[in-house]
């Protein structure tokens, strides 16, 4: 499903497979169209408004652009962790380590019931 402004994928990212820092690349895949018209724009603008400008500008949305997902956001509760890290990767570790406390202490209550005597004695007389 594509939206309006962009692609499926729901973001605009810095490509992993861009030739420098992949800017233009992350721009044509958002946008959905030719890498080489991205670059051939911006080298056209890079002649006419100076070089300084554009690069200036290039590295700005270098930094500020995230990089590219290694693994293909499939969910909107993907896509929600990944904003986070790449915000906040103390934030992250902190929510995933909540998770997991709340899971193994979901187990250990689990354990709890299954290893009391009165569930060894449910178990004898249901048989």
């Amino acid at each position: 499903m594509r939206s309006m402004f962009g692609n499926s994928r729901g973001g605009l990212y810095r490509s992993r497979k861009g030739v420098i820092l992949g800017v233009c690349r992350g721009i044509a895949e958002f946008f959905d169209f030719s890498v080489f018209w991205a670059r051939a724009i911006a080298i056209i603008l890079l002649f006419v408004t100076g070089i300084w400008p554009l690069v200036g500008l290039y590295i700005l949305a270098a930094l500020l652009m995230k990089p590219e997902p290694v693994i293909a956001i499939e969910t909107e509760a993907e896509r929600e962790f990944y904003d986070s890290y790449t915000h906040s990767r103390h934030g992250a570790a902190q929510r995933l380590k909540r998770r997991y406390e709340n899971l193994e202490r979901r187990i250990r209550r689990m354990e709890h019931i299954v290893t009391t005597p009165e569930f060894d004695w449910e178990k004898r007389f249901n048989i």
